[in-house]
C-alpha cells in the first residue's frame, strides 16, 4: 500500500450499514415555517405511519436533520421542499446507506419504501 492510497484510505467517509432499526423513514419538511411545506410533508407522514414507524424533523438545517436521521440508523428520509408543491408532486428519498438522492412521485412512495424495506 502505498502512502497516497493509505491517505486517501483514511480520509474516505465511514458508513456503517446497519439493518434497518425501529424508525425506518424520516419525513422532512424543508422549512418549518411555510404551511404548504408542513402540510403536504404532515400528509406523507401521516400515510407512511400506518405502515411503518416514522419520526418527524422539521427543526435546524436539512443537513443537519440528514445527520440525525443517520446517527439512529433511519435508512431513508423523505424531503418535501417547494417543487413538491409548486412543480412535480415529488419529493427527494435519501438513502442513508449510499447517500443518494432521487427524485419520486409521491404515489410512488410506499410501493417503493415496501421494496426496499420489506423486501418485496
Amino acid at each position: 500500500m502505498t502512502k497516497r492510497s493509505t491517505l486517501a484510505l483514511a480520509l474516505a467517509p465511514l458508513t456503517l450499514r446497519f439493518p434497518p432499526l425501529a424508525v425506518k423513514v424520516a419525513v422532512l419538511p424543508l422549512l418549518k415555517n411555510k404551511e404548504p411545506l408542513v402540510a403536504a410533508a404532515r400528509k406523507i407522514f401521516d400515510d407512511l405511519k400506518l405502515r411503518w414507524n416514522v419520526s418527524w424533523d422539521a427543526g435546524g438545517a436539512i443537513g443537519r436533520r440528514y445527520r440525525r436521521a443517520d446517527e439512529v440508523g433511519t435508512p431513508f428520509c423523505i424531503t418535501v421542499d417547494f417543487d413538491t408543491i409548486e412543480k412535480d408532486g415529488a419529493v427527494t428519498v435519501r438513502d442513508r446507506d449510499t447517500t443518494e438522492q432521487i427524485r419520486m412521485k409521491i404515489e410512488d412512495l410506499i410501493p417503493y419504501l415496501t421494496k426496499e424495506i420489506e423486501g418485496y
